[in-house]
């Protein structure tokens, strides 16, 4: 699917209709580079709407349907859709583990409306996004002897240690492969600085694990990761 700046095809998936029509009146309003196609307020409603597959999904990830919210990210990466999620809940290990499961924007439903254009915009063109207050409050929240990593280090960092291959790092990121082994290189140093060594694949997915960049859908046997070579 080619997505460009000047025509991103929008959906919307909300379970509160007041917030879907707010949504979906204000940005029809507001980004002509937006076009809105679809709000709906179930899963299902999506995946069977005629514009599916689309450009960049708004996806509530409080929808009460008992479905993990990786297997819908899975399931809207395999179309070829980017996600931006939104939520009422800011806490960090919520954030990380969106982050982790494939979505590449976080909002809180409190942000300025412009912040979610801004994400939207982002997503279509496969970068990550979360608001300033967001990425302090999850810089805040590094502990255990943990560095600070940038919102594309931390999305590096768990595909990495998730068990994708530099190549497919950098493709999902839309970044070059020497651009993703740069951005390796720097995670090891700042764990490094720390005293913690992260050089081998495995020894990189457990510290994923244990900073909460990765969630259980995205764990590995040891026999999955520990025959790759050092990237």
């Amino acid at each position: 699917m080619t997505t460009t700046h000047e025509n991103i095809r929008l959906a919307i998936v909300d379970d509160h209709r007041m917030l879907l029509g707010a949504l979906t009146e204000w940005i029809r309003g507001a980004a002509s580079d937006i076009n809105m196609v679809a709000a709906v307020t179930t899963w299902p409603d999506l995946l069977t709407n005629p514009e599916f597959p689309v450009d960049v999904v708004l996806l509530d990830l409080d929808l009460k349907d008992n479905l993990p919210i990786s297997v819908k990210l899975r399931a809207l990466k395999s179309a070829g859709v980017k996600t931006v999620l939104m939520s009422t809940y800011s806490e960090p290990v919520v954030v990380r583990e969106a982050l982790a499961a494939g979505a590449l924007g976080y909002l809180v439903k409190s942000e300025e409306a412009d912040m979610i254009v801004e994400a939207i915009r982002s997503a279509a063109k496969g970068e990550p996004f979360i608001s300033s207050e967001l990425d302090l409050a999850l810089s805040a929240q590094e502990v255990n002897g943990s560095p600070k990593l940038s919102a594309q280090e931390r999305r590096v960092m768990a595909l990495y240690g998730g068990g994708e291959p530099v190549k497919q790092v950098a493709e999902q990121l839309s970044i070059s492969e020497e651009t993703a082994k740069s951005y390796l290189k720097r995670i090891r140093e700042k764990y490094r600085v720390l005293g913690i060594d992260v050089g081998t694949k495995v020894a990189l997915r457990k510290r994923a694990i244990q900073d909460g960049l990765l969630i259980q859908d995205d764990y590995l046997t040891n026999s999955d990761v520990s025959a790759e070579p050092h990237s």
